[in-house]
């Protein structure tokens, strides 16, 4: 007799996904394939095709009490580097900011991308918003995007009065790549005698280009960034330095051997996503090193699975743990 047949572990994931973020899932993946936007292998077909549903989702129309302006920077590159502004009206100057840096796995993403995001952040904690629109690769590899970010704070700390921004409460806020840009910021910060910021903010950071951890080999493969997606986004990012045994920290900052110095941090992660081990550990080395964590893991939250789902239990949830944590930071910073 034949015996029952083994279970299939992308179905056992699957059954552990919060009900709400799979119902999205699986009507995302009607429309785009099964393998989702990770399984188009070409990055720039990839990327039109996230902006095509990024547009035909929408958010509803952004706050109307939230003043949106774009900032360009001369450059010597192709294009100026441009930071767009989010601000609530009648908001109280000097006020605190949160520098945001979008999440796409490095080769995708925009700011207007997330401009329902940005503009809710500053409502809701009652904040300058400021985003970056960071080049992406495979066109423009390391350290691009890592300069871009450099520059834009440099620029916000060096424009702060002009902008009305509080300089002493000023928190960096990363998404997915955009979390481990951030991480990447604050390290060149430390290193080079840059200014501190008051706060790093990471949602779902995108950290090692290894991908070697075990959530990176069980958390995949179900419709969401999968492994060889992000191993691929690595690739497209630091060309073949990535698994390089001397790769700087500033590159993928799960390599940093030393995090002391940097500022208070929250992280939050899916107990599902595919980089849950990578904040995990991030955390871990921040606490040993000394520096004030704030840690949230998600029940049956996947990697990207706020974007599919923002009105689900748990995405509220964590959105409000954010807002909360951002707005006691900035509060305990007033003078």
């Amino acid at each position: 007799m034949t015996g029952p047949a083994p279970p299939d572990p992308i179905e056992e994931i699957r059954a552990r996904i919060d009900p709400e973020i799979r119902t999205r899932l699986d009507r995302f993946l009607e429309t785009v394939g099964p393998h989702g936007l990770a399984g188009i292998e070409d990055i720039p077909q990839r990327r039109r095709r996230q902006a095509e549903l990024v547009a035909a989702i929408g958010r509803g129309p952004l706050p109307r009490d939230v003043e949106i302006r774009d900032h360009a920077l001369a450059s010597t590159r192709d294009a100026p580097l441009v930071l767009r502004s989010y601000r609530p009206i009648g908001l109280a100057d000097p006020a605190p900011c949160a520098y945001y840096l979008h999440g796409g796995g490095l080769v995708a993403g925009s700011v207007a991308g997330d401009d329902g995001k940005a503009a809710a952040l500053a409502r809701d904690v009652g904040c300058t918003v400021l985003a970056v629109e960071y080049r992406l690769a495979p066109e423009h590899r390391y350290p691009a995007a890592l300069d871009d970010s450099v520059r834009g704070l440099h620029w916000l700390i060096d424009r702060h009065q002009d902008l009305n921004v509080d300089r002493e409460r000023i928190a960096v806020f990363g998404s997915s790549a955009g979390g481990g840009l951030a991480v990447a910021t604050a390290l060149h910060l430390r290193d080079h005698g840059g200014p501190p910021v008051a706060y790093l903010m990471l949602v779902s950071p995108m950290l090692d280009d290894r991908s070697s951890s075990p959530s990176t080999r069980t958390n995949t493969g179900f419709g969401a960034w999968s492994r060889e997606a992000n191993l691929q986004a690595w690739r497209a990012y630091l060309g073949t330095h990535q698994g390089g045994e001397r790769l700087s920290p500033y590159a993928a900052p799960a390599r940093a051997r030393d995090v002391t110095g940097l500022p208070p941090t929250f992280i939050d992660t899916g107990e599902l996503d595919l980089l849950r081990d990578e904040a995990l550990d991030l955390a871990r080395r921040l606490m040993w090193a000394g520096v004030p964590v704030e840690l949230h893991v998600h029940p049956g939250a996947i990697h990207g699975g706020e974007s599919l789902a923002p009105a689900a239990a748990v995405s509220r949830r964590a959105r409000a743990l954010r807002i909360d944590a951002l707005t006691r930071t900035f509060r305990e910073r007033t003078a």
